[in-house]
């Protein structure tokens, strides 16, 4: 049995568009992502048209006969539209749909066009569908190398999207789940500035689904964003062992966090010292009590910027400290898509520095840096 645990979205215009195109329905354990064409407003017409045939959520029976029609039939309504509407003429859109099937523990993918569905397991990340475009199909005849598909000047070329015929062919797949498995829906505007390596890292580095969420659309954008940017992603867990809610979205635990776990069950241990030792071990203890006391209230009152792992410029929480044994008295909260190092001087004294500033402090010069670089939005 699965269900989902957890899941965040969000869509952004990029840095070259006039207008949002992508429509996006994030309802589990049904998610969709839609990126329409047509210009003008027909793009947009298009991809919601889309949506708005899930809006109901899947018919009952089998889900990929489901999606199946439910495609079917987004694509009629946006055909009948197109035709009925000169302004609308030669609008469609390309759809991904993901459905959670929890007693049989597998998600259901439905697919026409180039937005992508990803599933990230143990550090690796795997593509579930196949782009609907020329360049991949040059790709999959042996024309043009992988390499060269990444650059390719018709990389946006689609040849199959809903709407410009009355009928569509959607490709289904069903993957296999398990828990703690994480799913990225996205349209073309995030994959074709960022790879698939990139997008692992993101999502492997990332404190949580929202933090995960913005740095790829904040990295989109760092790398040009010449297209609408959309992207959901949401994890799975089993119901009766669910995820904890603090837990690092990959379920990947730090060793600095495994570390002060042992800690702390180690200073649970009762002294094993008796007789006249018995009163300056009490007094030790109490003494380690204030101070671990009073480290623990200033880790978790405290907040400063820093470099993460790497290079970026990031939101830390605690002490910028360690301790003895690999203890850390700080852990990453948020990671920006800015490089530290192509900040001005002055910028990166106030991240380098460290020094320690209240939350909403912290969270203001983070948001000020972002914004002097263009990443807010």
């Amino acid at each position: 049995m699965l269900r989902v645990s957890g899941h965040s979205e969000r869509s952004d215009v990029g840095r070259q568009r006039q207008a949002n195109e992508d429509s996006y329905l994030a309802r589990a354990p049904l998610f969709v992502v839609a990126d329409g064409m047509g210009g003008a407003q027909a793009g947009e017409v298009a991809s919601l048209t889309a949506i708005q045939a899930f809006q109901a959520g899947l018919p009952g029976g089998n889900p990929e006969e489901s999606i199946e029609r439910t495609i079917g039939e987004a694509n009629r309504n946006i055909y009948n539209q197109a035709h009925a509407d000169a302004s609308l003429a030669g609008m469609g859109t390309t759809i991904t749909v993901a459905a959670v099937d929890s007693d049989n523990e597998r998600v259901v993918i439905g697919h026409v066009g180039d937005s992508r569905a990803y599933r990230l397991r143990n550090g690796i990340i795997q593509r579930l569908t196949k782009d609907h475009s020329l360049v991949e199909e040059m790709r999959r005849r042996g024309q043009i190398t992988e390499e060269q598909a990444e650059d390719h000047p018709q990389r946006s070329i689609i040849t199959r999207a809903l709407g410009p015929e009355p009928e569509v062919q959607a490709d289904l797949a069903t993957v296999p789940s398990e828990p703690g498995d994480i799913f990225l829906l996205c349209s073309d505007g995030l994959t074709t500035m960022i790879g698939d390596e990139q997008i692992r890292e993101i999502l492997m580095g990332a404190t949580s689904l929202d933090a995960a969420v913005r740095t790829l659309i904040d990295e989109a954008n760092r790398a040009g964003g010449r297209d609408n940017i959309t992207a959901i992603v949401f994890q799975v867990e089993d119901p009766a062992q669910p995820l904890a809610r603090d837990e690092h979205p990959t379920l990947i635990r730090s060793g600095a966090a495994r570390r002060a776990r042992r800690a702390e069950r180690e200073a649970d241990r009762p002294p094993r010292r008796v007789g006249r030792a018995i009163a300056g071990v009490l007094a030790a203890v109490a003494i380690v009590f204030v101070l671990v006391a009073g480290l623990f209230f200033a880790t978790r009152q405290a907040w400063f910027l820093g470099t993460d792992p790497a290079g970026r410029v990031a939101l830390y929480r605690g002490l910028p400290y360690e301790l003895p044994f690999g203890i850390d008295l700080y852990s990453l909260k948020y990671s920006t898509a800015i490089q530290t190092e192509s900040l001005p001087v002055q910028r990166q004294r106030s991240v380098t520095d460290h020094s320690l500033r209240s939350e909403d402090d912290a969270t203001s010069l983070i948001e000020d840096i972002e914004s002097s670089e263009g990443l807010t939005g």
